[in-house]
């Protein structure tokens, strides 16, 4: 596809919008100098802003709207409201005027509207979220994050599809690893719908890929590259991982401002510890991103900074101009392919009276 590309960004939504967004945009605008901005909001304060970069400013079109959603914003009012700034942002991906939108605002209402607008592409079931998070081994892909708290094996299925193109496109990995998340490595462990998504991995396009069963500990490890699960246990995953990692955090501070004999232990071991913060930096991991629907769809974190919300950006353009939906209907083509050729023979059928 062409290299020139719109993304449509929600200016007013974030803990520290429109300033954040702005200078996110801003930074985003300076590593990719052929993508162009719809940003959507108070044109009077997004102005001012974009007056500060030049650049961003001439990459980016402002369409002014008066209406916000607010992070207390109740779900009904925000799918009921067609003039807000998230709103007019996936509006414009539906009429084709961009090709994705970045919004770090509410985030139920940002998933409502995306699928109620956007609906979900031909073939798949249930979109998913996916994010980015650090292991041993490299970053690693993991869905559902808990857009669907219960899941059969075409879920499960289609999840590991979209986590493969994920990893391909956004890492950059030409053959990514794909575990399901079990509660063990062996054949027989799990419930019906894992065993059975196991085996139409195991036979699938796949299947060179396919890693098997994968347990909590693998996420980190980096046993696989993708870590494919349903939405319940993705998200426990998920805000238990940011848990352990405050408490690591919290912990070194009591143990390096404990005695003088640590506060010297620590500037010894500074250099190490800020190269262990910057790659435990969240801000490198934001942007979870909706997949599954007619567009892209990125959620930034409420109260990311400006680096942060770039990076959600950059998670946005690399699905674009890497055809993030094409491959995912090429994967879906192949996955019934096979299902068909396999389906049992139909019953025949009672001849007419």
């Amino acid at each position: 596809m062409s290299t020139s590309f719109t993304l449509a960004v929600d200016g007013m939504g974030g803990d520290r919008a429109p300033d954040m967004v702005v200078e996110g945009l801003a930074l985003a605008a300076e590593r990719n100098p052929s993508a162009r901005f719809l940003l959507v909001g108070d044109e009077g304060r997004l102005s001012l802003l974009l007056a500060r970069h030049r650049r961003a400013a001439s990459a980016c079109t402002i369409r002014h709207t008066a209406e916000t959603i607010g992070n207390d914003t109740r779900l009904a009012a925000a799918m009921r409201s067609r003039a807000s700034s998230m709103r007019i942002a996936i509006d414009a991906v539906a009429a084709g005027e961009a090709d994705g939108v970045v919004s770090a605002g509410n985030t139920g209402a940002l998933m409502a509207l995306a699928k109620l607008v956007l609906k979900t592409v031909p073939g798949i079931d249930r979109p998913a979220i996916a994010g980015i998070g650090p292991s041993a081994r490299g970053d690693v892909v993991m869905l559902d994050l808990g857009a669907n708290v219960v899941c059969d094996q075409r879920n499960l299925v289609e999840f590991a599809v979209m986590g493969d193109v994920f990893a391909r496109t956004v890492l950059g990995l030409t053959t990514p690893t794909i575990g399901l998340l079990n509660v063990g490595s062996e054949d027989m462990k799990g419930d019906e719908r894992v065993r059975a998504a196991a085996e139409v991995l195991r036979v699938s396009h796949l299947a060179p890929q396919f890693h098997g069963f994968v347990e909590g500990y693998d996420i980190t490890a980096g046993t696989t590259d993708v870590i494919v699960t349903d939405g319940f246990t993705g998200n426990v995953a998920l805000k238990t991982g940011e848990g352990a990692m405050r408490l690591v955090g919290e912990l070194l501070r009591q143990v390096f401002s404990g005695s003088l004999a640590a506060r010297v232990g620590y500037l010894l071991a500074r250099p190490g510890l800020e190269r262990l913060r910057e790659w435990l930096d969240p801000r490198r991991y934001n942007g979870a991103v909706l997949l599954g629907l007619n567009g892209v769809v990125v959620k930034s974190h409420g109260g990311t900074d400006a680096q942060g919300f770039a990076h959600a950006m950059d998670v946005a353009m690399d699905m674009v101009m890497h055809g993030f939906n094409d491959r995912i209907r090429e994967g879906l083509t192949r996955i019934m392919a096979l299902t068909v050729k396999d389906a049992p023979p139909a019953a025949p059928q009672p001849a007419a009276p």
